[in-house]
């Protein structure tokens, strides 16, 4: 069994304290049972569980202006690799829109369910060009069992070991890898773009049960024949190449940055381990400290906390909903933690090399061991 590794112990020191709410007398009970139905009434009766429809209208009016906006400067510079800064661009409005889509997603922009599913899967497959499907079964899990061994496919092995458990079974290369993962964990983003379209796309041409995948399908084609066949028609080979892939880079290390700090350092759940819902969803979750500028740069994910409490809640509320939590959490003992940006992405890096270290070579000598772990 992995051992869970408390964010706390990785922000003493050096990095200092993260901000915790707890008991008055700064106990804190973790075995405490805490009832959802308190804050669930208090949000309910502030109104915080009410669509914004105004708000993600000029949301959804501002990313396809600035798409526009996008296209025409391809037009009017030509053959430049001054393209290449509107290919970060636009990798920055596509990681807008997925941020758009994940909301449909949680039901929280339109009224209905299907509504929303409709709004997801065009912005998430013709849009960004991933499966929709995949995401929504993906991302589900995550939210029933976040940072929980076995059930979260997030903490799930992949090129990146969260658990010292999968770190010690890395050998090789992948070893190398692991045991910096945390200085690597950036520079490896900019390759996730292109993981987070083919890992969906293993799915959707897979075998498995894909619910409307004859539509992804469809709409994956044209999005990619009319975004490829815009960008060759309009620049040379090599630049067109060269677009796509900062493209496709920066919108691995926008989505990368941008999920990280949710979950990544908080206790990693056991397998074996039950918690009741208020509990697994608030101590497994970071808020990011900040205010709007946060908000409109994470789409709402610095509010990691509310989002996990109230899933269908809309971005404009959470930040409201964060003062009913706290002071639920004050009561009850249960610890809520915040961090900077700045140190919610130490404590990233600061986890994840500690969980590295496990990758040690099988045929190490046990005194370097020894000292180099002292």
């Amino acid at each position: 069994m992995a051992t869970s590794i408390s964010s706390t112990e990785l922000l003493s020191g050096r990095l200092g304290a993260i901000r915790t709410t707890s008991r008055p007398d700064g106990s804190t009970r973790p075995g405490d049972p805490v009832s959802y139905t308190v804050v669930s009434r208090r949000v309910k009766a502030e109104g915080l569980l009410a669509r914004a429809p105004g708000f993600y209208l000029l949301v959804g009016i501002g990313l396809a202006l600035a798409t526009a906006a996008d296209i025409v400067g391809m037009v009017l510079l030509g053959h430049s690799w001054y393209q290449l800064i509107l290919a970060g661009v636009l990798g920055l409005i596509l990681t807008q829109v997925a941020f758009l889509s994940h909301e449909a997603a949680h039901r929280q922009v339109l009224s209905s369910g299907p509504a929303n599913d409709r709004l997801g899967r065009f912005l998430g497959t013709f849009v960004i060009g991933m499966s929709y499907a995949w995401w929504v079964n993906k991302h589900t899990r995550h939210h029933a069992n976040p940072n929980k061994i076995g059930d979260d496919p997030d903490i799930a092995f992949d090129t990146i070991s969260f658990t010292e458990e999968d770190a010690s079974k890395q050998t090789g290369v992948m070893a190398w890898i692991t045991r910096r993962q945390g200085y690597l964990f950036f520079p490896l983003l900019t390759f996730e773009g292109v993981n987070l379209h083919w890992t969906s796309f293993k799915l959707l041409f897979g075998r498995d049960h894909v619910k409307h995948r004859s539509t992804e399908i469809t709409l994956v084609a044209a999005r990619f024949a009319i975004y490829l066949g815009l960008l060759f028609w309009l620049l040379p080979p090599g630049i067109a190449g060269a677009f796509l892939g900062v493209q496709l880079a920066v919108f691995g290390i926008y989505m990368g940055a941008s999920f990280a700090p949710n979950h990544k350092g908080m206790p990693i759940i056991p397998a074996n381990v039950k918690l009741d819902f208020f509990s697994k969803q608030v101590r497994t979750s970071r808020n990011v400290t900040g205010g709007w500028w946060a908000t409109t740069l994470f789409g709402g994910l610095n509010y990691q906390v509310e989002h996990h409490l109230f899933p269908s809640m809309a971005r404009p509320h959470l930040a409201q909903a964060r003062t009913i939590v706290r002071e639920h959490c004050a009561e009850t003992g249960v610890p809520y933690t915040e961090a900077t940006l700045v140190q919610s992405y130490a404590i990233v890096i600061a986890y994840l090399n500690k969980v590295g270290l496990q990758a040690r070579d099988p045929f190490l000598c046990p005194v370097v061991t020894q000292y180099r772990s002292a």
